[in-house]
């Protein structure tokens, strides 16, 4: 597919879909294409090409809503490679304020314009999930955070939200892709589906001890079949130094992870000889959960639907300059608006 291969709306009405061929998530193709755009800009671009104005040179800016960590850049920079436009705009990773521009483009519209629908997207998705991984980071301060959310999304998009969960404060994901665009490796044990096939959880942690290599970390669930600091200390009677850890995985029919738990756990670890242990707790958690049961003595925390189901921070593109003079909409200042925080990116 060429560069300037956009989608027109003549095409649109020639494209058959099969829906039952395909996942309904859209492919690199699709989206580079414009197929995933609000039709109007698709008509605005092919109106503008009538008029002999699709190559006007406009100047965009795009800023947040609110205050967030800032998601989402690279993968808008790779919708943008090859268009011969001028982009600035804040690092992957950064906190930003509500009315900041986080991202500039000077170019010809025709050359970006019907982008404007999946750049907002891509920034607003990455940039909630950043956010909330950020808040269970600093929640957890120097304790780790999983993030463990893939189950709760799509697996379109799944890779992404643990991609950018990562950039926003996460140690590591457990998704296998969110992982590998990161250079990563990704993190996690064995579901309780293993357990209840053995049927023996000191059974599969032997078989486990076994199975991975010497230097892997052996993290137990303990919550399956019976109390779960009784199986902790069964767990670790079994292994002995070579258990790094056990998870508190408790279901909420039971009463989840509580704080007590966690407490009880803890203290019967180091009664038995077992300090070396640590303490994994996942299940709902939330900023206020990993702050409470870090105090009560949990060392990680694996954290799904908190981050995966955490609110887009909402994105706007305005155009501030038109032809190299200052304009906008009315409500709006015209002309750039001064971010020294603004890096040139192309």
């Amino acid at each position: 597919m060429k560069i300037q291969d956009f989608i027109t709306l003549n095409e649109i009405g020639q494209i058959n879909v099969e829906p039952g061929q395909r996942f309904f998530s859209a492919s690199e193709p699709e989206i580079k294409r414009g197929l995933t755009s609000d039709i109007y800009f698709v008509r605005s671009r092919d109106l503008l090409k009538s008029m002999g104005l699709a190559d006007t040179v406009v100047t965009a800016e795009i800023f947040a809503s609110k205050d967030g960590v800032l998601g989402g850049i690279d993968e808008a920079l790779h919708l943008l490679c090859g268009r011969n436009l001028e982009i600035w705009a804040i690092s992957e990773g950064e906190k930003v304020q509500a009315k900041e521009v986080v991202m500039r483009i000077k170019g010809r519209y025709g050359d970006f314009g019907i982008y404007e629908t999946p750049l907002l997207g891509i920034l607003a998705s990455s940039s909630g999930w950043c956010t909330a991984a950020r808040s269970c980071k600093e929640a957890a301060k120097e304790r780790k955070v999983i993030c463990y959310g893939s189950r709760h999304l799509h697996p379109a998009v799944a890779p992404v939200m643990e991609r950018a969960a990562v950039i926003g404060g996460a140690d590591a994901c457990s998704c296998i892709l969110g992982a590998l665009l990161l250079n990563q490796a990704p993190v996690g044990t064995i579901p309780h589906a293993a357990f209840l096939i053995v049927g023996d959880t000191v059974e599969l942690a032997k078989a486990y001890d076994r199975f991975i290599p010497e230097d892997a970390p052996r993290i137990i669930l303990v919550d399956t079949f019976k109390d779960e600091t009784e199986e902790a200390l069964r767990v670790a009677e079994a292994l002995g130094k070579k258990l790094n850890g056990i998870r508190l995985d408790t279901p909420g029919e039971r009463g989840g992870v509580t704080p007590n738990l966690v407490r009880e756990t803890r203290a019967r670890l180091d009664q038995g000889g077992y300090s070396h242990i640590q303490i994994i707790v996942s299940g709902g958690l939330t900023p206020e959960r990993i702050t409470r049961l870090a105090e009560a003595g949990a060392d990680s925390f694996g954290v799904g639907s908190y981050i995966a189901r955490a609110p887009a921070i909402d994105m706007t593109l305005d155009l501030k300059e038109v032809r190299d003079k200052a304009i906008a909409k009315r409500g709006r200042i015209p002309g750039i608006t001064e971010n020294k925080r603004l890096i040139k990116m192309s």
